[in-house]
């Protein structure tokens, strides 16, 4: 082999040209700054797909449209994140899902970038997950915030809660009330009173039944097998019964704008599926922006 092929590497570009004698068809490029590419091109850009490995060992294996990551893309960063959706530009944008390092997800709509739009994030280490709506990567609009014994609806502002909303217990009942901004009281003794954080807090209002079935008056003699007969026919059922789903049904109405749940397979082969059972979730989202000021370097390079 010529002088380019020594220790191995690429020359320049290897493979199919066009009449104009650009690169036009597949092939394989060693970029000046150590970045690879292995391809389909058109008229002397990247477009169509490849397969893009950055030096620092990051790699983009999707669609090009002229140069730019654009249509469907797996980004793999240096971390070993990963994202899996739709791309626009150069930028995630679409519908994808996020694997952070340490097992969270999102999975969700994506807006130059950043996760806008609709959207679950999953926390790995406590099982919740915070599914609802995303305003410039952060957690903002109506939500709920799903724990393993209850749940939080309500409106969320720079990941807190703000306003009116309710707790549901999975024991049967409903906690409703507001989070109000509160300053954070600090001891004496700490001195640091430049350090005060704005924290809501919860003031409950009131607690209503969920459906609970309680035993009502015989009004026919059917105690041949014991009350246990009584219970999804007892007719005290209807009244909390219902009004509890019309409190829960009007709030599903305005946040349940994904799709149903299916298998977590369809997740890798067609990410815009949702999954609940694989979805798990914890309230510090600590590495979320890491991966942010990743890319940007990242794609300053590609």
């Amino acid at each position: 082999g010529g002088p380019g092929l020594r220790r191995g590497f690429l020359k320049e570009y290897e493979g199919a040209r066009n009449e104009a004698g650009e690169r036009h068809g597949r092939g394989k490029a060693r970029l000046p700054n150590g970045d690879t590419y292995e391809g389909s091109y058109e008229f002397g850009k990247r477009h169509g797909q490849g397969t893009y490995r950055f030096k620092n060992g990051a790699r983009y294996i999707g669609e090009y449209f002229r140069n730019k990551k654009h249509g469907q893309g797996t980004f793999i960063y240096p971390d070993g994140s990963r994202y899996e959706g739709e791309w626009a530009n150069d930028q995630r944008h679409g519908h994808g899902v996020y694997y952070y390092v340490n097992n969270d997800t999102y999975t969700g709509e994506w807006f130059t970038h950043q996760r806008h739009g609709q959207g679950t994030y999953l926390y790995a280490e406590t099982g919740s997950k915070y599914v609802g709506t995303w305003v410039n990567g952060q957690q903002e609009g109506a939500a709920e915030l799903i724990h393993l014994n209850h749940r939080y609806q309500g409106k969320f502002l720079n990941k807190n809660p703000v306003g009116p909303g309710k707790y549901i217990f999975d024991v049967g009942c409903e906690q409703h009330g507001e989070y109000r901004l509160t300053d954070m009281e600090r001891g004496e003794e700490e001195e640091e009173e430049e350090l005060i954080t704005v924290v809501p807090k919860w003031k409950a209002t009131k607690i209503t039944e969920l459906a609970l079935w309680t035993p009502a008056l015989p009004k026919e003699p059917t105690s041949t097998d014991g009350p246990g007969q009584e219970g999804p026919g007892a007719e005290s059922t209807g009244e909390p019964g219902e009004e509890a789903q019309a409190l829960l049904e009007g709030f599903e109405g305005e946040t349940d704008m994904r799709p149903g749940d299916e298998d977590a397979d369809v997740l890798r082969e067609e990410s815009r599926e949702y999954d609940q059972e694989e979805f798990r979730y914890d309230v510090d989202e600590g590495n979320i922006n890491s991966e942010e000021e990743e890319t940007r370097q990242l794609d300053l390079q590609d």
